[in-house]
């Protein structure tokens, strides 16, 4: 939870000064490091998802589950 923790704040920083950066201003720069980290949280799961898919398309049919057809044939 520590590396978690962690982590999240030096994204923040991260959007914060870059922002600030670019903008020089301190209400943009807290509203996007507020605002980008969810955005790129629900990013993150989407691309999961496609790996995912991706990764079961690439295993030999023997390999996948039973149920595995079911979702390429929608």
């Amino acid at each position: 939870m520590l590396k978690t923790l962690t982590f999240t704040i030096m994204h923040f920083c991260i959007a914060f000064g870059v922002t600030y950066a670019l903008t020089g201003s301190v209400s943009a720069s807290g509203l996007v490091a507020a605002i980008e980290p969810l955005c790129n949280s629900v990013g993150f799961y989407f691309h999961e998802k496609v790996w995912q898919r991706f990764g079961q398309s690439r295993q030999p049919q023997s390999q996948r589950p039973a149920h595995a057809w079911l979702h390429h044939q929608a």
